[in-house]
């Protein structure tokens, strides 16, 4: 029961509550770095690393330090300063791997840090394993880490495809009043319409 809990959790994250498409969390870097499919990827990967630690080392920071010094009501700072010191190292990692892309993410790679979708994630985890009693503590960090890969993949999945959107749109003849942000917030809202349908599958 709890596999098929978990399933639901990771497939829910990524297309029913999508955290661009049906939170609109997040949405800084899905409109800043969307020109461009390459870009748009190496956002989502490094946005996938971000959320998916950030969201086991929260677990872990929760109900092991905060919880025991019944300090919970830190947990925002706590959070923000475990998702900083995550896109610290990412940050690193990327300007010595691959320069150009980390001159094409440019300021939005540090933006990671204030992205609420992945503070959004942490945030909503800890709040959906409070409301259940009797959750064990390995339960607790699987939900959270399966939540954090499937809301990662989520955003991922989004950004690229609205990248590529993006890309043939700027192939094609539009009128001027439309060109540019217009017609990318037209789309944006015309993908997040198209999600709503995975809303009655789970």
């Amino acid at each position: 029961m709890e596999e098929i809990n978990l399933i639901t959790l990771f497939l829910g994250a990524i297309f029913v509550n999508n955290f661009v498409l049906s939170k609109f969390l997040g949405i800084c870097p899905f409109l800043g770095v969307s020109k461009k499919v390459e870009t748009a990827v190496g956002m989502g990967v490094a946005v996938t690393f971000v959320m998916t630690i950030a969201s086991a080392a929260t677990c872990l920071v929760y109900n092991y330090v905060l919880e025991p010094l019944q300090i919970e009501y830190l947990y925002n700072i706590a959070f923000i300063l475990i998702i900083a010191s995550l896109v610290q190292f990412i940050e690193m990692f990327i300007k010595k791997s691959s320069p150009t892309l980390y001159q094409a993410l440019g300021v939005y790679l540090p933006l990671i840090t204030t992205n609420c979708a992945v503070l959004g994630v942490t945030v909503s985890s800890m709040q959906d394993l409070s409301a259940i009693e009797g959750v064990s503590i390995g339960m607790k960090f699987a939900y959270s880490l399966v939540y954090g890969v499937g809301a990662a993949l989520g955003f991922t999945l989004a950004i690229v495809l609205f990248a590529g959107i993006r890309e043939r749109l700027e192939r094609n003849n539009l009128l001027p009043v439309v060109k540019g942000f217009p017609i990318a917030l037209i789309t944006a809202g015309l993908m997040s319409i198209s999600f709503l349908g995975f809303s009655g599958l789970l």
